[in-house]
């Protein structure tokens, strides 16, 4: 049940109408926000009635339409979780390039000397087998070529955090523009080759599900990073499950497909791999800006103000 705190922002003249994860009754309303979990909010669609508008809490829809139709305004919480995504986002590039889930397994074992481990870990991924002294650590985000494959709100919040470590930053969108420079995903596999680390924060859609496959990888230098901040059908899984068993490259993924990802799947025994599950957008503050996005949805609704977030309007 969320607090009345969090929803004092809504107009008072917005009947407010809690809905429990299960019921037997049909509920009519105008406005639906629906659970997060597309899981448990597509259980309590076939009860509702009259929806006209729905008010996600989340930047990503895809489920939304195929439940409610092409009937139904639906409006995304669009810059609702452009920090804590961010956030993720840097805090994966910079465990896979420090090599924390290294360093973790060796705190686990109590053994100091296996530090060196490391420095076989760097030859191994980058083919890089010249001597270096001290021997290699870890490795530096700063100077490096970080391609990111999608440039929204949360894509533009990823360029603000990454501005410090002076990297080279090439750009992806659905369509290229000149200031600043973003490139057309056309032009994806071009860049590949060029990026240390690929960051991928687009929607899910039918031109990019599956975007990042086979071919994809191959292109991408030895040893690069791949960041899925986005949807996990972006990347074909058997593709990334082979590379990372070659040692190839390397992955860190908020996102995983199938998900929930099976206790059997092979995807969570492979090397160079960092898994979180699902949690990149989660902070205490998650509810709060949500609400507050969906509030100023709301208010414009009833005033008849354009939405900001529409992502479908009704048909």
């Amino acid at each position: 049940m969320l607090s009345a705190e969090l929803l004092s922002g809504f107009p008072e003249e917005a009947e407010l109408i809690p809905l429990p994860r299960q019921f037997d009754y049909d509920v009519e309303i105008d406005v639906w926000i629906p659970d997060p979990y597309p899981a448990r909010a597509m259980r309590v669609w076939p009860r509702l009635r009259g929806v006209r508008l729905v008010l996600s809490l989340m930047a990503g829809t895809e489920w939304i339409p195929g439940t409610v139709g092409p009937h139904v305004t639906i409006c995304n919480a669009h810059g609702a979780h452009n920090i804590s995504t961010a956030e993720w986002t840097l805090s994966a590039i910079l465990a896979m390039l420090k090599y924390f889930p290294l360093y973790l397994d060796i705190q686990q074992t109590g053994v100091w000397k296996r530090r060196f481990e490391a420095s076989a870990h760097y030859e191994r991924m980058t083919g890089d087998a010249c001597p270096h002294y001290p021997p290699v650590m870890l490795e530096e985000l700063t100077g490096k070529n970080v391609l990111l494959v999608g440039y929204g709100a949360i894509g533009k919040e990823i360029e603000r955090m990454l501005a410090p470590f002076d990297v080279d930053l090439l750009r992806v969108a659905r369509s290229a523009h000149s200031e600043p420079l973003v490139h057309a995903v056309s032009e994806l596999d071009r860049l590949l080759p060029k990026a240390d680390v690929v960051v991928l924060i687009l929607p899910l859609t039918a031109e990019s599900r599956g975007l990042i496959g086979e071919h994809q990888i191959a292109l991408m230098p030895q040893g690069a990073l791949l960041v899925n901040a986005a949807r996990g059908p972006i990347v074909q899984t058997d593709a990334l499950v082979e590379a990372l068993r070659a040692g190839r490259i390397r992955a860190a993924l908020d996102v995983t497909d199938p998900e929930p990802l099976p206790a059997d799947h092979p995807l969570w025994n492979c090397p160079n791999l960092l898994i979180t599950p699902h949690v990149g957008a989660s902070s205490p503050q998650f509810a709060r800006r949500g609400l507050r996005v969906a509030a100023d949805e709301l208010r414009r609704y009833i005033k008849g103000d354009p939405l900001r977030n529409a992502v479908q309007l009704a048909v």
